[in-house]
């Protein structure tokens, strides 16, 4: 996700600094770790958090959300490129999500939904960064669907449908501690969506 540079630079230390976040957001939440802990995982003393990030960890947190999502909606959109079909797409998307998921032992699901779920009303700025991320994601499968020939406002009503799908998919199949959530709704969803494509399209 993160281009390599020399540790010691500043720009590897705040990617370290990210990287250790986006890994305690996937797997434990925002509240769930402490600033000590997400340092030394990170390799940085605490004063190059500061330097960084001066909002301390929600700006820290935030900053981590906002590439993630990048990191995603880059994703689709080279998936979306390099497939005319965008169900073909989107099942490669949400087969790598699984594959993330058991290779972690169902412990790493997406760290938007699990800090949207233990985000409280005090959280403003994560909630705020959580939204625009969830927004983002769907405004990228939209223009892919209305590429593909589908009607915008329907196209809107789906982006919103295949993220609830593979948010609500990966949670069921975290907890479960079996694929088979998030496969069958996939599966459901793919077959959907299918079915909506214009004739002559994929």
């Amino acid at each position: 996700m993160f281009n390599k540079p020399s540790p010691n630079s500043p720009a590897g230390t705040r990617d370290r600094l990210i990287g250790a976040m986006l890994e305690a957001l996937g797997t434990r939440g925002f509240h769930g770790v402490g600033i000590s802990e997400l340092l030394s995982r990170a390799q940085a003393p605490k004063g190059v958090l500061y330097h960084h990030f001066p909002g301390g960890k929600t700006e820290w947190a935030v900053a981590a959300i906002d590439t993630v999502v990048v990191h995603i909606t880059g994703a689709l959109d080279d998936l979306f490129a390099r497939h005319d079909d965008p169900v073909q797409a989107l099942a490669l998307w949400m087969q790598q999500a699984q594959s993330i998921l058991q290779c972690s032992g169902f412990q790493r699901g997406c760290p938007l939904a699990t800090i949207a779920l233990e985000s409280t009303a005090e959280d403003t700025a994560i909630r705020g960064a959580v939204a625009k991320g969830f927004a983002a994601i769907r405004e990228c499968l939209k223009r892919a669907l209305v590429a593909s020939g589908i009607e915008a406002q329907q196209a809107t009503g789906l982006s919103s449908l295949i993220v609830s799908a593979y948010e609500g998919g990966l949670i069921q199949a975290r907890v479960a501690g079996s694929a088979g959530p998030l496969q069958d709704t996939a599966a459901t969803l793919l077959d959907t969506l299918a079915a909506l494509l214009p004739k002559g399209q994929p």
